[in-house]
């Protein structure tokens, strides 16, 4: 059985690295694709190596993700806004250190995760439907602090609503297969290519650092981290973008490093806390999580402390990985012509969302990037695009 656990493990590593470096290709979908095979792999094998495989992936693929979004612009709902301060630290040379801080922060969130777990198994019960009481509220205080910061509020409410309203629409149009890969896509991902062609965006060479990061800095970032997580990892609706937002507005003096940090943290704290849920709640707040509910009906206290051991291991080896990978982007990216690379990876993206949306998500991906670039012409953060997604998860809760 070790044998079958490590081995699920490596393979589980293997895949969530290519889904993290491969935009568009999620997790949700390799793991499907192992509930539908579930029959002929179960015949040598037990659903908890299969379990096994999905939380390694995940793990790993939570590491990686960042990777292209930081390099190439290529997000996912969980890395969007790791685009705006990755891209800035990007042209300033230092793309390599921008992944090596979400790679500390999802380490540190992993950590986190043995304190926290203990914590909600005794507390959380009693207290969920108070938590699902206060989400609308906290989301619409993050939302209105968030738009009164900006030096025109008008404008920031008006791209909020705009990027809400064209969350909505997308969310339930039931044409459209994996809506927010096209909605992340165009608002964060094609807006940038696009403005960086128009401005013939030219990459410096990136630098390769290792400076040592204040303790401090993790440890500032921790109690929104786990706060906003903790809102967004046990409700429905919610995940990793919601709760950055949450969280970026508990941190006083937020800047692109410490940003980049909380992100980092987020993203393995909700990965674990939906896995969590599994044992705690009896309910699934994740699409691997429903497949695992499907491999193994109910998760025992042995086989939850089993999920945290191997996402320590994998988490382990996913932080090498992402270096590994963010050095081999920071080394060669400033070699090529950022402009083509930028036109290829625009049509790539264009027909990807054909091939994953189909042709009617190109309505979607035109007008999300339309208003990616007029936030950006209009001098408006894009986490007020973040809309998209906070808007519907109001309303969800509220009628």
């Amino acid at each position: 059985m070790l044998i079958e656990i490590l081995l699920a493990i490596t393979i589980g590593i293997l895949a969530g690295t290519f889904t993290g470096l491969a935009p568009g290709i999620h997790i949700n979908l390799v793991a499907l694709l192992l509930l539908i095979l579930s029959g002929f792999f179960l015949s040598f094998t037990s659903p908890i190596v299969l379990a096994v495989f999905i939380v390694a992936m995940a793990t790993a693929h939570t590491f990686i993700d960042f990777i292209p979004s930081i390099f190439l612009g290529c997000p996912e709902e969980s890395t969007a806004l790791s685009v705006l301060p990755g891209h800035k630290l990007l042209l300033q040379g230092r793309g390599y250190e921008a992944a090596r801080l979400t790679s500390i922060g999802c380490f540190a969130g992993i950590l986190m995760l043995f304190i926290l777990i203990p914590f909600f198994i005794f507390f959380l019960p009693n207290f969920y439907e108070t938590m699902k009481f206060l989400v609308p509220f906290v989301l619409i205080f993050a939302s209105v602090f968030l738009i009164v910061k900006e030096k025109n509020p008008l404008l920031a409410l008006f791209l909020f609503l705009l990027s809400g309203v064209l969350g909505i629409i997308t969310l339930n149009f039931y044409v459209i297969k994996q809506p927010l890969f096209v909605l992340f896509t165009g608002l964060f991902g094609t807006s940038t290519i696009l403005t960086s062609i128009s401005q013939k965006t030219k990459l410096p060479e990136q630098k390769i650092t290792s400076e040592k990061i204040n303790n401090k800095e993790i440890l500032r970032i921790m109690p929104s981290s786990v706060i906003s997580s903790s809102l967004c990892a046990f409700l429905p609706g919610l995940g990793s973008s919601q709760a950055a937002i949450i969280g970026s507005q508990m941190n006083k003096r937020m800047n692109e490093e410490r940003f980049l940090l909380l992100l980092g943290t987020i993203s393995t704290l909700v990965m674990g806390l939906n896995f969590a849920a599994l044992y705690i709640l009896d309910k699934s707040r994740s699409g691997t999580g429903i497949i695992i509910q499907k491999l193994i009906e109910s998760i025992t206290l042995n086989q939850l402390f089993l999920f945290l051991a191997v996402m320590l291991v994998s988490a382990g080896i996913s932080v090498f990985l992402a270096l590994f990978f963010a050095r081999f982007f920071a080394k060669n990216i400033s070699k090529i012509n950022y402009t083509k690379m930028n036109i290829v990876i625009l049509l790539i993206l264009t027909l990807m969302s054909i091939f994953i949306s189909g042709w009617i998500s190109l309505i979607v991906l035109i007008t999300a990037t339309a208003i990616g670039i007029l936030a950006i012409n209009l001098g408006v953060k894009r986490t007020q695009l973040m809309g998209c997604l906070i808007l519907p998860v109001i309303l969800y809760f509220i009628l």
